[in-house]
């Protein structure tokens, strides 16, 4: 009897489309079905790979002549804080984390909105309504969770979206309170979402892509030690040596299962 892990998976391609991330560049994503009875299995695999999901779909970028979209991981247990996330750390103490499941609600849709009012009003998502913010959250096929971080007022201060994994935690998006720049709620929430992965006993958690170049995405090399993954293989980040953001060819390096 053939397992699900077995089954063939197909891989579709995405209509190119203007970068988010690097101007003058073109976009084009691999595109793969998650919302199949293994969705667990092959959604951790995949995201080993440097895929990343976006409601019933993993994605990679397979853009012509550019890598610059780098897989990076953070190895929890050794994640070495520097002065400024400390303090980050110092100034949420009184935040109290809640771990729940994936159900959107007003309160965060209105945190939500104002935080891309703030932030990123010019940006993919910026246009979302209450209904797509709901999709976000809800429209999962795999073991996705919802992190919040509520004043001991119980205000929402900020939540991240988050995808549990074989090997570690996914950070899917994180949004905050954009009147609060003292608070580093940005830089808080991924070390919070570290200290979950530790507590989960898993050994990492996922950022995403950094994109050298790319201001938006400079935040998560603050975080050390990274891992980036390169030639299907993942490897310490050094920032002193600068990698390789030419593609020799179209598809993912390396296998992915």
């Amino acid at each position: 009897m053939t397992s699900s892990q077995d089954r063939p998976h197909f891989f579709y391609t995405a209509p190119p489309g203007a970068c988010p991330y690097l101007p003058n560049r073109i976009e084009r994503k691999i595109l793969v079905d998650l919302a199949t009875p293994d969705a667990n299995f092959l959604h951790s695999r995949l995201s080993h790979a440097g895929f990343r999901r976006s409601h019933t779909l993993a994605y990679a970028p397979i853009c012509d002549g550019c890598s610059a979209c780098i897989p990076i991981r953070l190895p929890v247990c050794r994640l070495t804080p520097n002065r400024t996330q400390k303090r980050a750390v110092r100034r949420n103490a009184d935040l109290v984390r809640s771990l729940l499941p994936p159900t959107a609600t007003d309160e965060q849709y209105t945190l939500f909105r104002r935080y891309l009012d703030s932030r990123h009003s010019d940006g993919e998502m910026a246009g979302m309504s209450m209904h797509d913010y709901r999709i976000m959250v809800e429209e999962t096929p795999v073991d996705t969770r919802l992190v919040e971080f509520r004043a001991p007022d119980t205000t929402l201060m900020a939540a991240s979206l988050i995808d549990v994994l074989e090997d570690g935690l996914s950070a899917v998006y994180s949004f905050y309170e954009p009147d609060c720049p003292q608070r580093s709620l940005g830089s808080f929430a991924i070390l919070s979402l570290a200290e979950l992965a530790m507590q989960m006993e898993l050994p990492y958690l996922y950022l995403g892509y950094w994109v050298p170049g790319s201001p938006k995405m400079a935040y998560k090399e603050r975080f050390q030690p990274a891992e980036i993954l390169r030639h299907g293989t993942w490897q310490k980040l050094d920032l002193n040596q600068p990698p390789q953001t030419e593609r020799a060819h179209p598809f993912p390096e390396g296998p992915l299962f």
